[in-house]
């Protein structure tokens, strides 16, 4: 746990200069072009490579040293960021220098994050995933709240080379701390059949969709999470509208609504990491899931005068979805063999990413027809009913006993 902590503060470290200097970039783009058209670009550009090589990735950070994956990719994010920043100086090519920083950064996320994922397993004690989980989610609420007004500090006080620095500075951590510390291998990685048979990345790919596919379990709660992410981002990019045409309000409405989203997710990952969850992670999370369902609905259904209302129960919504988070990512972590999990990571969060269009595809006309209060209630009745659903099935409630069992 010593040595998971040392590279945990340096990822930390990273993690939230690289969301301040994303921040700078968006804005910095905003402000200079104008144009809706180039800032969907670069959020495309930003989840492409996750999508198409994600699954590719997961098999090479299950063949390969996850430590020196996660090194190269904050070498490779750091040195590009690095050149970036010398452009700006000299005023060269800075509008198509950023999209192809995002794609690199896209890239080296979409090798490092299943990595770290997969190496937390391999370095924590199975009772304490749900622990780090929260100190995961407490992070994540953090930079929720601080990094906007950080990231406007910093793109108001210095030149875009300078923002650009602060990137680079906060890698340096997590490159000197990740590089002092030995990552063990997963055991399966290791077994002399896997070395004499030698599997194609296409085979071995194959071997986590099957893992998933097998499962029943896994892939009844996988397929719980594509949809409620699909269906709450979807949600989330309508949250502008709700305040402003349902409830009335203006920026300073909608700052507060997302703090209070913000405050819940750190209240939330705060008693995840003191509390640690129940040995059993997946009936409390599923019943999280409702409760959060339940909440949307209650925002959903809110009159327009009651928006102290709603924004309370954002609270509670950014509480009780960090609880979720946490304790699934938990539970598949303990669930999945370690030496599996970078593909099956991978392949997850690419569907999940793949599919996140279709439901702002389905969002958009939706609420322009029938209004953004329906979206929000009929996503709340969907996740009130999946996550019921999944409550009533046995083998999802008793998934953690019979990876035991397999395990034994």
């Amino acid at each position: 746990m010593r040595s998971f902590y040392v590279i945990w503060i340096g990822q930390a470290c990273s993690l939230l200069g690289s969301q301040l200097v994303q921040f700078a970039i968006v804005w910095w783009l905003t402000r200079t072009t104008g144009s809706a058209t180039m800032l969907a670009l670069a959020s495309l550009t930003a989840i492409l490579p996750q999508i198409l090589i994600g699954p590719v990735a997961g098999v090479l950070v299950d063949r390969w040293s996850r430590k020196t994956i996660m090194v190269a990719a904050d070498c490779v994010v750091a040195l590009a960021t690095l050149v970036l920043a010398a452009l700006f100086r000299l005023q060269m090519g800075q509008m198509v220098s950023i999209y192809v920083l995002l794609l690199i950064r896209a890239t080296g996320a979409a090798f490092h994050w299943p990595a770290m994922q997969a190496s937390t397993t391999l370095m924590v004690p199975e009772g304490q995933l749900s622990r780090v989980a929260g100190l995961n989610q407490t992070l994540s609420g953090l930079a929720g709240i601080f990094i906007p007004p950080l990231g406007a500090l910093a793109i108001e006080a210095l030149p875009m080379e300078g923002v650009l620095a602060i990137d680079v500075a906060t890698a340096l951590p997590a490159i000197v701390s990740m590089s002092a510390i030995a990552i063990p291998r997963p055991a399966g990685a290791m077994r002399p059949e896997r070395a004499d048979r030698n599997p194609s990345v296409l085979a071995e790919l194959r071997e986590g969709l099957h893992f998933v596919l097998s499962w029943k379990a896994v892939l009844m709660l996988s397929v719980v999470g594509i949809v409620i992410n699909m269906l709450g981002r979807a949600a989330a990019s309508l949250t502008p509208l709700l305040v402003m045409q349902h409830f009335g309000g203006g920026a300073l409405q909608l700052g507060w609504w997302q703090s209070a989203v913000g405050a819940g997710s750190v209240v939330g990952g705060v008693t995840l990491g003191v509390w640690g969850g129940f040995r059993r992670r997946v009936v409390p999370m599923l019943l999280a899931l409702v409760g959060d369902g339940l909440a949307i609905i209650v925002i959903g259904l809110s009159p327009r005068e009651a928006f102290l209302l709603a924004m309370v129960t954002m609270f509670f919504v950014g509480f009780l979805e960090t609880i979720v988070m946490g304790l699934n990512g938990a539970a598949f972590q303990a669930i999945i063999p370690p030496e599996v999990q970078g593909r099956v990571f991978s392949l997850l969060i690419s569907v999940s990413q793949g599919l996140s269009p279709l439901g702002l595809l389905l969002a958009g006309p939706t609420a322009d027809v029938f209004g953004v209060r329906l979206w929000w209630v009929l996503t709340g009745i969907i996740i009130v009913l999946m996550g019921s659903g999944a409550l009533l099935v046995p083998a999802i409630v008793g998934i953690e006993e019979h990876a035991r069992q397999r395990l034994r």
